[in-house]
């Protein structure tokens, strides 16, 4: 096999001219031939691939997820920096996808798919050949060996690794790392109901149980408070759909940090981002440590001299329970089935008002208009709410009509809003002064309907749990030798990763005052904070005045609330100690 450059020299070293401006002239039109087969191909490509989206559109109104330049898109220098996995394992967690038959299976057998409505079309789901594309030579056509080479290349751009190390390709298949069972696709369109369902389902999480609390604890003026957070956050999301169409290859936010404060501010981004799905993974264990036992009060565990009691037995059940599915291989199964999240938050919601209408329970408390020491609580149980702008990049550059983005951002949000009041204002109405920092606890033990929201705020979690801890498992298992990602380095990492979250879950069992302090610390930060800084980073030439004032306005009111948030929660949690 001779490169181009070896040609070249072979072409100057010849001394007849007539033979030099002959092979020049060959290989010139080589190159021209080769310059219209590859034109061809390429608009070959893009009627199949045009007839193709035609075809889905009849049968699934589209399957979502990437943009048009995929994650492992060579164009993208974003994309070569730690966290390489954050794109995939955002889309696992925050795409509502179909069920895959297979469990430990091989990579090659393992498909995402993200369609929400699309069930069956989804198993039929394959990497489209645009793959091929972003690997195909430009300029001569490949020998063999090149060929062997730029598919080696296309499949290592299916492993949710980063391809950049070379010799995980040789590591045999049985030690491969566990995310190698997720196969991205480049290319997706996601229709506008796939954009709200997925960002309903990331928005509507366990923060509704607490609403009623917070207004307890900051008085009704808490609802206003609500409404305000609802329209930062929808403006904050424009801010980042702003920054990702300002450069190429902006896909995610931890891009957008890049894009503003380079590999500094990606970094901590990343950090911040990841820090708080740990805590929401914490959360998790109290969530079900806290419910189970409200429905199995007197269930304990004695080992020898040692009893546990119900809030730490099943603390330590639930762990058991869910750590085994932070091992799959393929998790869209359970980003499938934690698609129910939904209906779930709907559920427990028309649960609420049943027995408050007719179970006879009532409304009747009327609570105060202003509860002031309550408040900095109260703001960070309504920022936890609002704490999904980590996936709205993702779901923006998912969109076929990325037109469409602030209207399903407003839908999202504001179809969350009233589930959020809704339930705030039934919760407190209520059980008043006497509510809980969930609502279903002060649901009555003998009625069925109550039963039911219970048990639906109890599964929940536990297929939402491995989707919030693979990220971060995986940035980590990025920074792993080449040698050590192996499946059973994998499996110790996610395994001490969700005991850490056991341990910190049973040190701080404070459901409610953790709450206020991941909203209070991280979500501020991610959802209000840092969307106006890299905004004006990034576009700070282009940006009016009033842009600017908006922006420094929404910064100076997140660093406000976080800092009298942080501290009211840390000084709670002291508090129960003493």
């Amino acid at each position: 096999m001779r490169s181009p450059v070896s040609e070249r020299s072979l072409i100057i070293e010849s001394s007849d001219d007539e033979d030099t401006h002959a092979a020049a002239a060959a290989a010139a039109a080589a190159a021209a031939a080769a310059a219209a087969t590859i034109e061809k191909r390429h608009v070959h490509d893009e009627e199949e691939q045009g007839a193709g989206s035609d075809s889905d559109s009849s049968s699934s109104s589209s399957s979502c997820a990437t943009p048009r330049r995929g994650p492992c898109s060579p164009s993208s220098p974003y994309t070569q920096q730690w966290p390489q996995s954050y794109r995939q394992s955002i889309d696992i967690l925050s795409s509502v996808q179909s069920p895959n038959l297979s469990f430990l299976g091989t990579p090659t057998l393992s498909r995402l798919s993200n369609s929400f409505l699309a069930v069956t079309d989804s198993f039929r789901s394959k990497t489209p050949e645009i793959v091929s594309n972003f690997v195909k030579p430009l300029l001569s056509p490949a020998t063999s060996d090149e060929q062997q080479q730029h598919e080696d290349t296309r499949k290592s751009s299916q492993y949710l690794l980063p391809s950049r190390k070379p010799s995980l390709q040789q590591i045999p298949e049985d030690q491969k790392p566990l995310v190698a069972g997720h196969e991205v696709s480049p290319y997706r369109n996601c229709s506008y109901t796939h954009g709200v369902m997925n960002g309903i389902n990331v928005l509507c999480g366990v923060g509704i149980l607490s609403t009623p609390y917070a207004i307890k604890q900051g008085g009704w003026i808490g609802l206003g408070i609500l409404s305000l957070f609802a329209l930062l956050a929808w403006y904050t999301g424009m801010l980042l759909r702003h920054c990702l169409d300002s450069k190429e290859g902006l896909e995610t936010y931890p891009d957008i940090g890049h894009a503003a404060f380079g590999s500094t501010g990606r970094i901590v981004i990343s950090i911040i981002l990841y820090v708080e799905l740990y805590a929401c993974c914490i959360e998790y264990l109290i969530l079900e440590s806290d419910n189970l036992s409200k429905l199995f009060p007197t269930a304990h565990l004695t080992i020898g001299s040692l009893t546990l009691n119900s809030h730490v037995f099943f603390a330590i059940l639930t762990t058991i329970i869910v750590m085994p599915t932070t091992w799959l291989h393929d998790l869209s199964c359970l980003s499938y089935i934690s698609a129910g999240g939904v209906i779930a938050s709907i559920l427990v919601v028309i649960c609420l008002s049943w027995v408050g209408i007719v179970d006879d329970v009532g409304f009747e408390n009327k609570g105060t208009l202003l509860n002031l020491p309550g408040i900095p609580i109260a703001l960070g149980l309504y920022g936890y709410c609002y704490s999904g702008h980590g996936v709205f990049p993702n779901i923006y550059s998912s969109l076929k009509n990325r037109n469409q983005f602030p209207s399903i951002l407003f839908t999202c949000i504001g179809l969350s809003t009233v589930l959020y009041a809704g339930a705030a204002v039934m919760g407190y109405k209520m059980f008043g002064e006497a509510t809980e920092s969930q609502f279903t606890l002060n649901l009555p033990d003998n009625s069925v309907v109550s039963k039911v929201a219970v048990w639906t705020t109890v599964a929940n979690p536990i297929t939402k749990y491995a989707l919030t801890i693979i990220p971060l498992a995986m940035s980590l298992e990025e920074l792993l030798p080449s040698n050590q990602q192996k499946y059973s380095n994998i499996i110790m990492l996610r395994s001490a990763l969700v005991v850490s979250t056991l341990l910190i879950a049973l040190s701080v069992p404070f459901f409610g005052l953790v709450m206020a302090l991941v909203g209070s610390l991280f979500a501020m930060l991610v959802t209000y904070i840092l969307p106006c800084a890299c905004y004006l980073a990034i576009l700070r030439t282009k940006v009016g005045w009033h842009q600017i004032a908006a922006c420094s306005f929404i910064i100076i009111v997140g660093f406000c609330c976080a800092c009298v948030g942080t501290y009211s929660s840390l000084s709670g949690i002291i508090q129960n100690y003493t």
